[in-house]
């Protein structure tokens, strides 16, 4: 048989009369939910498909049907996400697929195709059609090619049917666009997008800097051939420059008529069709779009109001990506302001920080380390504040310097985080942090912690035994000012490590923090403890061991702040 059928098969006639009753329908039928899954499939959809029931429930559309991954009928089903009336279409199966499910008489090539919306659901129904436009088949030029219009090749998209998907397309843009947060990523998606909705070949996005354009993204392009056009001024004459001055799109059927328009401009193909559009957010210039197709082509006054107001999405897509970028090279500067640039030495006390930012756009976080000398003792911090960006880097400010304040003045940690709690409280930021605060006495061991929400540190022992340790802590700053800190004692015997970590080290999508502990502890233990004698294997090298794993991972959610520190024996005493 086939493959295993991944994901969650829900049958949404399950159970009910329906069931048989939509069995027995002479139109094939089939349900696929909002992310394209198929969960239902009657007897006739199998057959005019091709596929096995089993092959279709629980996968992808695309995937079980190959020969509908079609960049055009995926955008008639995404309109039809948002359309409140039907989308009608027609496909063209392969021979193979057409004859593949049967001993009935072979019933053509072509699916007549109706998507009907629901609130959770997709229901496309099939039938059978000899020819797209055969008018026997009761396939009107409205709802077909029309009668001279030749069929597009056997899985090939078929010609557009219904004059909804492109008015949903600005639409289907705008929901791809959401998820795009930097530049690069609109990009990405403006070529995905774009391209195939209008059988483009070559894109370029230019983006507008003291008063100059720059190349931000191009597809298709002979290579080299866009570095003149590279930071060239508004009073360039030029109809990428023009379109955006101007604030009028330009589109031209042939390169015969922009050879004609703008008389000695280098040519990148001797045919096609160009369109120069200009990328205006709210009244600002933001840059322009160039869209090239290999064949002269016109551009109905549908296609050109359509181009226009996707022109407009990209603009302010892009001027948001431009603000995220710059709010994250500020937050991220404040974050390496912030951070210590080197950890105060003890000849007693060695200790190795590391920081590394998330992979999933480029929000900073509001993790950070400190050591601070505190008394006869150090003072190892770590925390780590909600959210991204400037405001939790501003916020992780605040309270690093309250709580080095408070070390400074050799306060117990349990009044540390009571007063940094009080402290974060009244600034009311709509933010709250977790914080681990472990006073240390090198010269004895001897230390004692309050822990405010935060993961728990863990201890590797001399002769590697490595725990979790026990501190019992309150609520994570910020939430309830009156809350209490209990305060926890143990000791650390010269050559134990203390490892201190935000939870960016253990945590996982689908996976339990606990799971996460266990591993990080058995890392610790793994990689052993720094010698004893200088020049020998350092703390920052165990430091570097247990976050490569985490610094070669691309899809990392969430920043990472690790602090480790170790005791040293005193000269000619072991203990």
């Amino acid at each position: 048989g086939g493959g295993p059928v991944r994901g969650a098969v829900r049958d949404p006639f399950a159970g009910t009369v329906a069931d048989a009753a939509a069995d027995l329908l002479p139109e094939g039928v089939f349900c696929v939910d909002r992310l394209g899954t198929v969960v239902y499939a009657n007897p006739r959809a199998v057959r005019l498909l091709g596929r096995p029931r089993a092959r279709l429930l629980g996968r992808s559309l695309w995937e079980a049907v190959p020969w509908l991954d079609q960049a055009a009928y995926e955008d008639h089903l995404r309109g039809a996400l948002l359309s409140p009336d039907p989308v009608r279409f027609h496909v063209r199966r392969p021979p193979d697929a057409s004859r593949r499910a049967a001993p009935r008489p072979y019933e053509g090539d072509w699916l007549a195709v109706s998507v009907y919306p629901g609130p959770d659901f997709l229901t496309v129904t099939l039938r059978p059609a000899n020819r797209v436009a055969d008018a026997s088949a009761g396939l009107t030029p409205e709802h077909g090619a029309p009668e001279d219009t030749p069929g597009p090749e056997a899985g090939g998209p078929a010609p557009p049917v219904t004059t909804t998907a492109p008015e949903y397309r600005p639409i289907v843009l705008a929901v791809a666009l959401t998820e795009a947060v930097t530049a690069r990523q609109v990009s990405e998606v403006v070529v995905r997008e774009l391209l195939s909705a209008f059988g483009g070949r070559r894109l370029a996005i230019y983006l507008l800097q003291d008063r100059h354009l720059h190349l931000a993204w191009e597809t298709g392009f002979p290579p080299g051939f866009l570095a003149p056009f590279e930071g060239v001024p508004l009073d360039a004459r030029l109809p990428g420059v023009e379109t955006l001055t101007s604030g009028r799109p330009l589109f031209f059927d042939s390169m015969r008529a922009l050879a004609s328009a703008y008389p000695g401009i280098p040519l990148d193909a001797a045919e096609g069709a160009r369109a120069f559009l200009p990328l205006i957010a709210s009244g600002r210039p933001v840059g322009s779009c160039i869209l090239g197709f290999e064949r002269s082509r016109g551009f109905s006054t549908e296609e050109r109001t359509v181009l226009t107001a996707l022109a407009g999405l990209i603009a302010h897509a892009m001027e948001k990506a431009r603000r995220y970028e710059s709010e994250t090279a500020l937050a991220r500067g404040l974050q390496e302001v912030l951070l210590p640039r080197r950890l105060p030495a003890h000849p007693l006390l060695e200790t190795a920080g590391r920081y590394l930012p998330g992979t999933q756009g480029l929000d900073v976080g509001g993790d950070w380390y400190d050591v601070v000398a505190s008394g006869d003792g150090m003072a190892l911090v770590i925390g780590d504040v909600q959210g991204h960006g400037v405001q939790a880097a501003a916020t992780m400010g605040q309270l690093r310097s309250a709580v080095r304040a408070f070390a400074l003045g050799d306060r117990p940690p349990d009044e540390v985080m009571s007063g940094v709690n009080h402290l974060l409280a009244d600034l009311d930021p709509g933010l709250f942090a977790s914080c681990c605060y472990i006073r240390l006495d090198p010269a004895t061991g001897r230390a004692c912690a309050a822990r405010a929400g935060h993961p728990p540190p863990l201890l590797r022992h001399p002769d590697g035994r490595t725990e979790t340790l026990d501190l019992p802590g309150g609520v994570v700053l910020g939430v309830d000012p009156g809350a209490p800190y209990p305060l926890t004692e143990f000791a650390v015997e010269p050559g134990a490590v203390l490892a201190l970590y935000t939870d960016g080290l253990v945590e996982r999508p689908g996976t339990d923090i606990d799971e996460g502990i266990t591993a990080l502890r058995l890392a610790l233990a793994r990689v052993g403890a720094p010698a004893a004698r200088p020049g020998n294997r350092s703390l920052a090298g165990v430091a570097d061991r247990i976050v490569v794993s985490a610094r070669h991972t691309a899809d990392r959610p969430d920043d990472i702040a690790l602090l480790l520190a170790t005791r040293r024996a005193r000269p000619g005493n072991p203990r």
